[in-house]
């Protein structure tokens, strides 16, 4: 009997970006299997790169490439500078405390920058696809990101995201329509060809402003789905989600659903 296995060592390699975006170096992680010739390469935009080890992210990549679930993946790493909550966001539109006020620099920095780098340091012309994932505030920046450029993206993985980034102080006369995410994808005209990979944990808080017994990274999440749905998405096919039952937002958490979003990006089809 043969084994359908296929042995894939990971090569990690630093990428140093001087962005001009930005105004900072940006040190990137590259991950990549030592014999991803064999096959298409695919690609992922990973935020917050700085968490690797806490995810335990090459022994997930080892475990699912021994188990020949993983399509050949070049993972970028993107890790994050000191002004992280100014540079994650929504590109153009700042918080209620003006946070997020350089995630147009940080949007400009990934499409002008960083992905014509990671072709030109790789010598890799073309990827089979290309996902853009994040945890919390990161997971917000990745779905902005994507959602405003789908001709270079083809999913968005969004880990406990900061779906409530609210335009509007609580106290100030806030309305569900005061998420600024949740407006965007309202008043878009547009059904960018996307797919989409949700997670939250019970455990993510406990606010709950509505008062309705379902804490707040729950509705805003679902509500982010819905919104989805309304643009003509739909379940499973164009949205996944995964609610993690004790789950907390925290990396052991979302590396332990990391497997499951990794599967679904780019997991070899039965």
């Amino acid at each position: 009997m043969f084994s359908t296995t296929i042995e894939m060592a990971i090569t990690q390699q630093e990428l140093i970006i001087n962005s001009s975006a930005l105004g900072r170096e940006v040190t990137c992680t590259l991950l990549i299997p030592d014999n991803a010739g064999i096959a298409p390469l695919h690609l992922l935009l990973l935020n917050d790169g700085q968490e690797l080890e806490n995810l335990r992210y090459t022994e997930t990549l080892e475990y699912l490439y021994d188990r020949n679930c993983l399509k050949p993946l070049l993972t970028v790493a993107i890790n994050a500078g000191d002004d992280r909550i100014q540079e994650y966001g929504i590109a153009g539109k700042p918080d209620y405390k003006k946070r997020g006020a350089k995630a147009d620099a940080y949007t400009q920095f990934i499409v002008t920058e960083l992905l014509p780098e990671i072709h030109k340091a790789t010598g890799i012309e073309h990827f089979e696809s290309t996902a853009f994932a994040g945890f919390s505030l990161g997971g917000l920046s990745a779905m902005d990101i994507a959602w405003n450029n789908p001709q270079l993206f083809d999913k968005v993985g969004a880990f406990s995201a900061s779906f409530w980034w609210r335009s509007k102080d609580l106290t100030k006369g806030y309305t569900e329509d005061d998420r600024i995410m949740h407006a965007q994808l309202k008043s878009s005209t547009t059904k960018p060809k996307l797919k989409f990979w949700l997670q939250t944990g019970t455990k993510d808080e406990t606010a709950d402003r509505n008062k309705n017994g379902i804490i707040d990274s729950i509705d805003d999440t679902i509500d982010i789905i819905k919104e989805l749905e309304k643009k003509g998405y739909t379940r499973p096919a164009d949205i996944r989600y995964l609610e993690v039952v004790g789950g907390q937002h925290d990396t052991e958490t979302w590396g332990k659903a990391m497997p499951k979003f990794l599967q679904w990006a780019f997991g070899h089809t039965m």
